[in-house]
Parts: structure tokens; sequence; C-alpha cells
């Protein structure tokens, strides 16, 4: 089987045939394998917090709640997902630059440990708190980043955590509160990186700040939150993350800092939910225009809305039909330019013909703007 497409083509057949389209399916064994490929690689010390803003669906979490991730969360709805699951405390996280103080509230009722992004986060739990909350301050470092991902933004300005060059003072600030104590960091420097080697410089620069704060405040370091970044390939050309040679890196960094004895934490979105969907929609129309052809489907950026965001676009094969001889613009239903779904090669297209976009089971339906023009929401479908 293609690994960009979690589904074949009879698969895809059958659930166009079943549940109509456009519609977003998902093969649950697909998300278990990515989970255990990554958990086997990994050193024991390194725990998974699966990013739920990936994809929320319940049938998700669950399936990743029994194989043992912990959670990143980012939203009051996000918890809400995350608490049904039953889980123990200390096993959801919750991130976020603008957390409002009834989300706070939930995340202590609930047992969660808390991303600090800045002063407020701190005194507003501190206040809501009766006894002690240790907590992990989000720190935008000054070293290189993934400079070339706007995604992350750089070492410019950012709306997230607090500069390193702050965040003496914010400890000094902090020392007098009564409940909340900081007990970890938290630093997300990297998005769909597949290279391990760039994974762990960044790793590696992070684990350099934490000691370098654990030497100058004697800063208590229970874990440290490495943050997502964790890449798939979109494309047959891209390799994929070696993961083996990441978690021997981890090992390795591990080793190099014998200071730290608390746990990593790794916040895998896209790696662990992306490749098991797949999105199915029909062409609804082809047009000529001044020379370009445009095959039209029945769902466009309202429900993939990645390829505008990113300029990337997602894997797609027109299902039964070989070949890649005609160069086409796929474009949506909705009434703007902006509804393109990329420019590809496909065999000739017609009316009706299926189309399956892989990789689509991260950043697909939960980032669609689904309710644009008020088409109707197409169906989630889990193969299991």
């Amino acid at each position: 089987m293609n690994p960009l497409f979690a589904l074949d083509d009879a698969q895809c057949l059958a659930l166009a045939e079943t549940h109509g389209t456009p519609c977003f399916t998902y093969s649950a064994a697909v998300a278990a394998e990515q989970f255990k490929a990554l958990r086997t690689a990994l050193p024991s010390r390194v725990r998974l917090a699966y990013a739920v803003k990936a994809n929320p669906h319940p049938s998700l979490l669950r399936r990743f709640a029994g194989l043992g991730a912990s959670f990143d969360c980012a939203s009051i709805g996000e918890l809400a997902r995350v608490e049904a699951l039953g889980l123990p405390p200390g096993r959801t996280f919750f991130a976020g630059p603008g957390k409002r103080e009834a989300e706070l509230a939930k995340a202590l009722a609930m047992g969660v440990r808390v991303q600090a992004e800045g002063w407020e986060d701190l005194a507003r739990l501190d206040a809501l708190a009766t006894g002690e909350v240790a907590v992990n301050l989000r720190v935008h470092p000054a070293f290189d980043l993934d400079e070339g991902n706007r995604i992350i933004g750089g070492t410019g300005p950012s709306a997230f955590g607090v500069d390193e060059e702050d965040v003496a003072a914010l400890l000094a600030r902090a020392s007098a509160l009564r409940h909340v104590r900081i007990r970890g960091l938290h630093v997300f420097a990297a998005s769909n990186q597949r290279d391990a080697a760039k994974l762990l410089a960044i790793h590696g620069a992070v684990l350099d700040l934490a000691q370098r704060l654990h030497g100058a405040h004697g800063l208590p370091l229970e874990q440290i939150d490495l943050g997502g970044g964790l890449g798939i390939p979109y494309a047959p050309e891209e390799a994929p993350l070696d993961l083996a040679r990441f978690g021997q890196g981890l090992s390795d960094l591990l080793a190099a800092h014998p200071w730290f004895v608390g746990e990593l934490i790794l916040e895998p979105g896209r790696f662990l939910a992306g490749p098991c969907g797949v999105y199915l929609a029909r062409v609804v129309r082809i047009k000529e225009s001044r020379g370009v052809r445009f095959a039209i489907l029945e769902g466009g950026i309202n429900h993939l809305i990645r390829p505008l965001l990113t300029d990337q676009a997602f894997p797609v094969k027109a299902v039964g039909k070989g070949g890649s001889d005609v160069a086409y613009t796929l474009a949506g239903p909705l009434c703007t330019s902006l509804d393109r779904l990329g420019d590809v090669h496909l065999p000739e297209l017609a009316p009706g013909d299926l189309l399956a976009f892989g990789s689509t089971g991260a950043y697909g339906f939960s980032e669609g703007m689904t309710h644009f023009l008020s088409h109707p929401v197409p169906p989630e479908v889990w193969v299991d």
C-alpha cells in the first residue's frame, strides 16, 4: 500500500459509496501503528503527549489513551474531550497563550499540568489554587529555531512564552507566589521537521538552556517539554523521519545531561494522526481557462485549509485510475479564488471521478473552515 494513503482504492470506493462524499475517513490501525513505532523508538524517560489540536476525534483519543498516551490540550474544549476519557491526573497538559480564568480552573480541577505562558498564568493559578501546584514555564528562546517555518515564527517577537532574556526577572517575581511552583520548562521550537539531526540539534539547545537556568537559578526541573514538530512526508520524494536515529539521539542527549533526572515530554500531533486519514471528494466539473485546466471538486479549503496556509498540497490520487499525465489546478466549490488545493498531475479526469487526499488525519477536518458558505459538514468515518 502507498504509505501516503492509509486506505487502498477498494476501501476508498466502498466508503464513498456507503457514506457519500465529501467525507473524511481514518484507519485506526494506522494511527496505532504510528504510536507504537514512535513509542518503541524512544527512551523510557520520554513521555508522549498527543497534541489534541491535530485531530480531536473521540475515537482517536480513546485509541491513543488505550496505548498509554498523555495529552496536550490548548483549549477548554480539548480539556473536556480528554476529561471524557476518564484518565488519572497527571496525563494531561494545558498550553496556549491566552488562558482564561475558567480554563485554568478547569485545568486545576482535572489535575492538569499547566504550561504557563507568563506572569498572568502564574498569578491566576495562584489565586485559584488551594494547595501547591507545579507548572511548566514556556520559554521563547533566543537561539536559532526552525527559522524558515512561519508556524514557529523564529526568534523574533512572539505571543508565546517568556522571552529567554526575561526569565530571570520572572523567576524572581514568581518566588513570592503562595501556591504555584515552577517545576518544568516548555519550549516549542520545530514544526513538521523530518530531519532527525535538525530535531536533535534543537532539542539539544533546549536542554542546554534548561541547564543554564538550573545552574543560575537553582530551578528544580521535573519535566522538560520539547514540544512537537515531528514531521511526516506529504510527497513521494520526501523521506520519513528516521525514528531509530531520533530515539538514539534523545538517549545520547539525556546521557550528556546527567544533572537532569526528570522526564522529557514530546507533543506529537501530526506525526501520530496525519498518516491515518484520507479525505474523499468527487470531481464536479472540468474547466479550461486561459491555458489552465481546473478540476473543480465538491470540497475545498472549507475542508482542507492547509494548502492555503502552508503552500503545500496534500498528496492526491484519482481512485481507480492509473497514470499522472495531465496538469490540473484543483479548485473547490467556494466563491473565492483562494479555494485551491494544489497544482497536480493526474490521469484524465471527468465529472464524478473520486479523488483521495492522503495524510489528512491531522489538520484536516478540525482545521478547515467547515461552516463557510454553509456547505454540509462532511462525515468522519473510522475504519477499525
